[in-house]
């Protein structure tokens, strides 16, 4: 016959019986409790890594006030949903190494052999601004920034003696957990960081605080970062400075991100690996030729012509080859330049310059009207209009109308119905 283990006790002293103290049993003798049983029981020791794992959270609970609080007049399903912080959520290595500081197997390390995991610092994000000519021929920028560093003299410890103490607010968690009642069986558990140690878990004596950073363990520090933008980088794109965040105690150091945010140029579009120009025209040149010269984000002079006999029409587009942005990390190959051709026609023509325009001119391909034809119509005249302009009074007119007559109906609604009913 298999046996078949004992249901775990769903009440409030299961906790308490794990570690073998009363539930009156105070910091002092919960500390003394799960140390004894914790060495007993530690894994590197050949213990039962399931006891140990229960002994960590039944000390992480009850050595929480807040936690042992809701334990204690919830049961462990309180702190299961989340009303605690989710109790025994912490490695229970982890508990153990914050508990002796140190091995105390003599190994000098983690307190286990899986070492303790490191917390990563945050990163630090900056935007960096640059114009197209920088971005076409790459450039450096150096750039002085503030950070904190762990304290030179006391080694990031905040004291002199290199000691400190268990923050009494937080029990060493750097957490505090507030509760609120919101209503007939409904509590709402809130985390956040501790007041008193700001989060560290620890607390310095004051006459034992260390001279050159008061106890903060880190101290500010002026950094320049040369950064490089190299030829063809996009808006958008990063540029990371591994490690070179602030820095904090037994904490993994954050990268520094320049973000770039391209400047607007006021003759050159960006597109990609592609570059686009407008460019005006008379109506001679668009009919006749033309040739101008472009000044390059280089500095190049760029000669652009037509062809001979060649007509440029309105709104049209030329491509000229390998003058666009250098592509990012292959700088000998670049995209294509784009000019978007507009041609100015003339306000008004002479009758005689209208007759030699005829004169040279393809035929026209519809023929006029004749006088009898004319007769018959209504004479019209035309008149210059700005068509976007025209269209948005008229939606504001039709707007306006519409909500005049939604006004009418309102108001002379139940006058209709009044004298229906006489």
């Amino acid at each position: 016959m298999f046996g078949r283990s004992a249901p775990k006790k769903s009440n409030s002293t299961r906790y308490y019986e794990v570690l073998g103290v009363p539930q009156s049993a105070s910091a002092e003798d919960l500390k003394k409790a799960y140390r004894k049983a914790a060495i007993k029981n530690h894994p590197d020791k050949g213990g039962d890594p399931e006891k140990f794992k229960e002994l960590s959270q039944a000390y992480e609970v009850l050595s929480d006030p807040e936690k042992r609080d809701i334990y204690d007049q919830y049961g462990e399903d309180a702190l299961k949903e989340g009303m605690g912080g989710g109790g025994g959520g912490h490695d229970p290595f982890d508990i153990f190494q914050s508990f002796f500081g140190g091995s105390p197997f003599g190994g000098g390390g983690g307190g286990s052999s899986r070492g303790r995991r490191q917390r990563r610092g945050e990163d630090v994000v900056h935007a960096l601004k640059a114009s197209l000519d920088d971005l076409y021929n790459g450039t450096s920028k150096k750039l002085s920034l503030s950070r904190n560093v762990v304290c030179t003299k006391c080694k990031g410890k905040g004291s002199k003696s290199g000691a400190s103490m268990t923050c009494s607010g937080c029990q060493g968690s750097g957490m505090k957990v507030s509760i609120r009642q919101l209503g007939p069986s409904m509590i709402q558990q809130m985390q956040h960081p501790c007041n008193e140690c700001k989060g560290t878990g620890e607390s310095i004596n004051d006459r034992d605080r260390c001279s050159q950073c008061k106890g903060e363990k880190v101290v500010p520090e002026k950094k320049v970062l040369e950064v490089f933008v190299e030829k063809g980088m996009q808006n958008g794109q990063k540029i990371t400075f591994t490690g070179e965040a602030d820095q904090a105690p037994d904490t993994l150091t954050g990268d520094v991100i320049f973000v770039i945010q391209q400047k607007e140029h006021p003759k050159f579009k960006r597109k990609g690996d592609d570059l686009f120009l407008e460019h005006t025209l008379s109506l001679t040149e668009a009919l006749c030729g033309f040739q101008y010269i472009v000044t390059h984000l280089d500095g190049r002079l760029l000669h652009i012509k037509s062809e001979a006999g060649e007509i440029i029409k309105p709104n049209q587009f030329k491509s000229i080859s390998d003058e666009g942005m250098p592509i990012h990390q292959r700088p000998f190959m670049k995209g294509n330049l784009y000019i978007h051709f507009n041609v100015e026609f003339p306000d008004s023509l002479s009758l005689d310059q209208c007759k030699a325009l005829e004169g040279i001119l393809p035929p026209r391909t519809s023929t006029a009207p004749s006088d009898m034809e004319v007769e018959d119509c209504e004479e019209v005249n035309l008149h210059d209009v700005n068509i976007d302009e025209e269209m948005r009074r008229k939606q504001e007119a039709r707007a306006q109308e519409a909500y005049n007559e939604d006004e009418e109906d309102g108001h002379g609604g139940g006058q209709r119905v009044q004298c229906a009913q006489q």
